[in-house]
């Protein structure tokens, strides 16, 4: 949408660093990997850009994340194009509910006859601690005794990777040190299941930066477009017509007799 209302995007260009002004405080410029120093009134960043000094003072939660390919779907059915959603309660007091997505082929996440899965909870201990439970009780390990074994009734486990990640979604501003008042933070992916929170966030962040306009405006409906140069357009194609008129009518007045004069 910020593309279609005019936004300009710097592709491949990572920030380097932020250019604060000594006298304002205020970040006037940042530096991009190729040294292109690119001006602006207000910056939206994501919170890994910051240093580690601004940080320095923030309490980060953590997200426990899986990533799998399975030769099956978790669901007993005929079809193989669908994507589901499930739930897991926690187990242990002090653990949290897992969430699992599995993609089919046909979301071109996956090869055919393939499904992705991706598990995501709330830490607790590592990822693999907190997530390989669930995936023991979902899928079978890939070994070579369990592909001779023809009666599997779990989906057999190809690959899988366990990863920790940060999650930034509900840190204060506050927090952050000698944070430049036209720099806006804005946090990465939390375990929701949906974008609600980075929706809200983006509006919050766009009213501090815009006060008096509308956040995210319905589109006009197309037939109520007027463009400029459809307005211009009946006048010109009136204005052409002119000219082959007045250059008929010569040729009209040179075919026309006098009435008075006898005819040969």
């Amino acid at each position: 949408m910020c593309a279609v209302f005019g936004g300009i995007y710097c592709l491949r260009h990572s920030v380097q660093c932020l250019v604060v002004d000594k006298e304002s405080g205020k970040c006037k410029a940042i530096i991009d990997q190729y040294g292109q120093r690119i001006i602006s009134k207000h910056f939206l960043v994501e919170d890994s850009y910051l240093s580690e000094n601004t940080c320095a003072h923030v309490q980060y939660r953590q997200i426990s994340r899986a990533i799998l390919i399975t030769d099956r779907s978790v669901l007993k059915t005929d079809s193989d194009q669908q994507i589901s959603i499930l739930t897991v309660p926690a187990e242990e007091p002090g653990t949290f509910a897992v969430r699992v997505i599995e993609l089919c082929s046909s979301t071109m996440t996956c090869m055919k006859g393939s499904y992705l899965v991706h598990l995501t909870c709330t830490s607790s201990k590592t990822a693999r601690e907190d997530l390989e439970p669930v995936v023991q009780k979902l899928f079978t390990p890939y070994t070579e005794t369990e592909i001779e074994n023809e009666e599997i009734e779990k989906p057999r486990l190809l690959w899988g990777l366990y990863f920790n990640m940060r999650d930034s979604s509900d840190v204060n501003r506050n927090t952050y040190n000698d944070l430049p008042s036209n720099v806006y933070v804005c946090s990465g992916p939390d375990c929701a299941l949906g974008n609600d929170n980075a929706v809200k966030q983006a509006e919050a962040l766009f009213q501090q930066i815009c006060p008096n306009e509308d956040f995210c405006p319905p589109p006009p409906n197309p037939e109520d477009i007027i463009l400029d140069g459809d307005s211009l357009q009946p006048e010109a194609s009136e204005s052409s017509a002119l000219p082959e008129a007045s250059s008929e009518t010569p040729k009209e007045s040179s075919n026309l007799r006098n009435p008075e004069e006898p005819s040969k």
